[in-house]
């Protein structure tokens, strides 16, 4: 996928041929990362259609547009939202693993515990694994160097009992946090997974984490579906991301099914897990080190304005009602006063920081002024005198004086826009 956006980056134009070649390259990297041959079919159709129709924005080249849209599509494939991890800290919450044996399930569980302590929370591990030999073992051996205790009791074979009795153990020496190890189970394994529902009953955890292995690929969404109707399932560890050729599949088929991928393993040291975070894993997919670069670009330019609308409000060609929604517009990028100290126009950085700050207050205000005017005035405020403004002020709860001073700030605007009027294209590329 890397050698693809290189090959696209590297080309010397782009057209439809260049774009078709991107889609196709992007089909082959995805049917080899095992995605669903119709997910692929919809995500190069939609980055085909979005290259060749999506208007241009102002100061955008058509490169760095076209970057956008594979990488939203594929955030979109791998769902938008992060993880993140929402464990209060002073009550007691409770975790239980749940996994197919083999999937490194009591690995993930030794990497989480040891994620939760170093992000500050008491934890403590139960081992309700009453069916393989050695479980037990092998979480105290991974946890041995973590200082976290693992409760055990050898003798007994109710994993109901042995939960509940951890639980009052681990809580009485106050562990805050608890994951349970439950055994693993294949998705038909009815019995097993009545065990599952068993513990699912009698404990009622706050979480239930499904661990699964990125190497099964596309099947990942069918055991995530049978483990949910088992016991809820509130969160998946998305195991072996690093060594796995198929994660692309397992992550597109999770997603598919709606359930949240919160951790995945990178790795086989004990501090080789992450929350999963869908922008960030497809930056690092597409080589992107500066995608947030990127994306905050965009969010400039996103002011719904053509060209040429952008070069008449550089020349100050604008009316007050155009004025006050421009600066609306740029607000949703951030606090007004940081873009406009950015904005490459003469005099710009000598505007007082007072003043800036309080533009970022009224602007608020000034919408529901704009609002309270009639077309007219919206278009000449010139026309305006001290009977409409008191008209205005009334009909938008404000003071007479607020609507004086946003006529004011709108013809310093006009007049310190006008300065950059020869400037209008270096403006666009810079910005």
């Amino acid at each position: 996928m890397k050698k693809a956006i290189s090959k696209f980056i590297s080309s010397t134009s782009v057209d439809v041929n260049t774009v078709n070649e991107l889609a196709r390259d992007l089909q082959r990297s995805l049917l080899i990362g095992d995605v669903n041959v119709e997910l692929v079919q919809k995500i190069s159709e939609n980055v085909k259609r979005r290259a060749l129709e999506e208007k241009l924005p102002p100061g955008i080249s058509r490169k760095d547009q076209i970057i956008k849209i594979v990488y939203e599509e594929l955030v979109k494939l791998l769902g938008e939202e992060p993880a993140k991890l929402k464990i209060p800290r002073d009550r007691k919450y409770v975790i239980m693993m749940v996994g197919i044996h083999g999937f490194g399930k009591t690995t993930s569980i030794a990497k989480l515990a040891f994620y939760l302590k170093k992000n500050g929370y008491d934890v403590g591990v139960i081992c309700a694994d009453t069916y393989r030999p050695g479980a037990c073992d092998q979480l105290e051996q991974l946890l041995r160097d973590t200082k976290i205790p693992v409760y055990r009791h050898d003798g007994e074979k109710d994993p109901v009992k042995i939960v509940k009795e951890g639980i009052e153990k681990l809580t009485s020496d106050g562990v805050k946090v608890i994951l349970i190890d439950t055994a693993g189970r294949h998705k038909s394994q009815e019995t097993l997974m009545e065990e599952i529902r068993a513990l699912q009953r009698e404990i009622k955890p706050d979480e239930v984490m499904l661990v699964i292995d990125a190497g099964i690929g596309q099947q990942a969404g069918v055991h995530a579906k049978a483990f949910h109707e088992a016991a809820p399932v509130g969160s998946i560890f998305l195991t072996k991301m690093d060594t796995s050729a198929k994660g692309g599949g397992a992550l597109s088929a999770i997603a598919f099914t709606n359930a949240r991928i919160k951790f995945i393993g990178t790795g086989e040291r004990i501090d080789d897990i992450e929350l999963f975070n869908p922008s960030r894993y497809v930056s690092r997919l597409l080589g992107l080190g500066d995608i947030e670069g990127l994306l905050e670009k965009f969010r400039l330019a996103e002011l719904e304005m053509d060209k040429k609308r952008a070069e008449a409000f550089m020349r100050g060609e604008f009316t007050l009602e155009q004025f006050v929604k421009q600066l609306k517009d740029l607000r949703k990028a951030g606090p007004l006063s940081k873009l406009i100290s950015k904005l490459p126009l003469p005099g710009v950085q000598n505007i007082p920081d007072e003043a800036l700050r309080n533009a970022d207050k009224q602007i608020d205000k000034w919408y529901a002024i704009v609002c309270s005017m009639t077309p007219e005035e919206r278009i000449d405020p010139h026309i305006i005198n001290s009977s409409r403004i008191k008209r205005i002020a009334r009909g938008a709860g404000v003071l007479e004086k607020d609507v004086k001073n946003l006529i004011k700030q709108y013809r310093l605007a006009k007049k310190f826009m006008k300065t950059a009027k020869r400037l209008p294209k270096k403006f666009l590329e810079k910005v």
